[in-house]
């Protein structure tokens, strides 16, 4: 067909629902836990400190897509952030949100995948206008009445690049390649 729905379904399947899935999971446990946002901790585990540099390179790059007009690179590098985050991130850290301990472990996990939500609410504003201040709603005033109203009167994110670390985020993808071959075997 012409004018299909199929190309619109993917992308809702792929990004909007996968980012809205990951929300879920968060804020279930968060607050089972009574897990409150205080920023990211001094010590990270592997793990974070691959997906805040993955989410810093997202910023970057969407930056540079919005700024360039390339719309559609940009969207789609937050697709596969998205991705990343949920099938990559979460689940090869679902043990440490599932301890029945609010532990210091437990609380960099949160704090990392709050951050991570956060900021792609933010970037997504742009694209999403609805879902993204629905996201930030939830996140951000749920927890800081003091907060903006909306996630369209906060800054667009800004990339720290102290944050990026290009090797670690190089071997994370060489690692996520193996077992995708493992997988097809």
């Amino acid at each position: 067909k012409r004018f299909s729905m199929s190309a619109f379904e993917d992308i809702q399947s792929r990004l909007i629902d996968t980012l809205w899935n990951t929300y879920v999971f968060f804020a279930t446990y968060a607050e089972i836990d009574g897990y409150q946002p205080k920023g990211l901790p001094e010590k990270l585990e592997l793990m974070d400190r691959w997906i805040l540099s993955r989410l810093n390179s997202l910023i970057r790059k969407v930056r540079n897509g919005l700024d360039s007009y390339d719309i559609t690179a940009a969207a789609r590098e937050l697709q596969g952030f998205v991705d990343e985050l949920s099938n990559w991130y979460v689940r090869r850290n679902r043990r440490r949100f599932w301890k029945s301990q609010l532990d210091y472990d437990k609380e960099a996990a949160y704090a990392t995948l709050y951050e991570c939500l956060v900021t792609t609410a933010k970037l997504m504003a742009p694209f999403t206008p609805f879902i993204a201040d629905a996201l930030y709603q939830g996140l951000v005033r749920a927890i800081d009445p003091a907060a903006p109203v909306s996630v369209h009167l906060t800054d667009y994110p800004k990339c720290k690049e102290d944050m990026i670390d290009a090797r670690l985020e190089e071997q994370m993808e060489q690692v996520r390649a193996f077992v995708e071959l493992c997988r097809a075997a």
